[in-house]
């Protein structure tokens, strides 16, 4: 008899944050009383379907350890050089998954994630044979420039703003990431899916999930985790 599948988070934390600016890592910068990267692990945790969270970090990180994670979080020195290295690194020393699983891969800049938000992901993706990811659809109307001139003009009704979590099956998203590992055009797990030849579910998510890049971003963030009541 197969087993039901089970739900893992992975929150790749390897980067320097060059773009934030500042001698501490961005994931490491303090929203109130925790961290960026608590706020976004405690986000994961908000529903009792995920089993456990793996933190992956820079071997030459030592700042995970001042934290107190709860106890289904987990910690793995094996961050790489990019986004997709530390996913797939992180892939590989994931306790106790097997191919079938479901793993959420979520940015430690987006703190802001709400429990509506991961439950709707779950709910919808849980039953999908591909997988899927958080996604804002455009209101704007959008264009495509080059050389700073309008190339074209994009449909809105067809044009979204990739998000985390994004949640695909421990198995397919290991292959598609070992088999476009040289690719740089493979900037989040959808996009190695795709590569693949599939076609990820998007599920509508919250304006306020914002992933924090810049200075400016963090402000926004306190002020919308504030409005959560996550920050005081």
């Amino acid at each position: 008899m197969n087993k039901a599948p089970r739900y893992f988070a992975l929150i790749p934390a390897a980067g320097g944050g060059t773009r934030f600016g500042g001698a501490v890592p961005k994931q490491y910068q303090m929203l109130g009383a925790r961290t960026m990267l608590e706020h976004a692990v405690e986000a994961m945790l908000g529903d009792q379907r995920i089993e456990r969270v793996l933190i992956v970090v820079a071997p030459s990180d030592g700042r995970w350890a001042r934290i107190g994670f709860d106890r289904r979080v987990a910690v793995a020195t094996v961050g790489g050089e990019s986004r997709a290295e530390s996913v797939r690194n992180g892939l590989k020393v994931l306790p106790g998954v097997a191919d079938g699983d479901w793993v959420l891969v979520h940015d430690a800049a987006r703190p802001c994630l709400t429990r509506q938000d991961l439950v709707r992901l779950l709910d919808r993706v849980g039953s999908d044979p591909i997988g899927g990811l958080l996604a804002l659809q455009v209101t704007d109307t959008v264009k495509r420039g080059v050389d700073f001139r309008v190339e074209q003009t994009l449909r809105r009704d067809e044009t979204w703003l990739a998000m985390t979590p994004q949640m695909f099956r421990v198995g397919a998203l290991r292959k598609a990431l070992e088999t476009h590992a040289k690719t740089h055009e493979v900037t989040d797990e959808s996009a190695a899916m795709e590569r693949m030849g599939l076609k990820p579910l998007l599920v509508a998510a919250s304006p306020t999930n914002i992933k924090v890049t810049t200075r400016g971003d963090f402000t926004i963030a306190e002020a919308i985790l504030r409005s959560q009541g996550r920050v005081k």
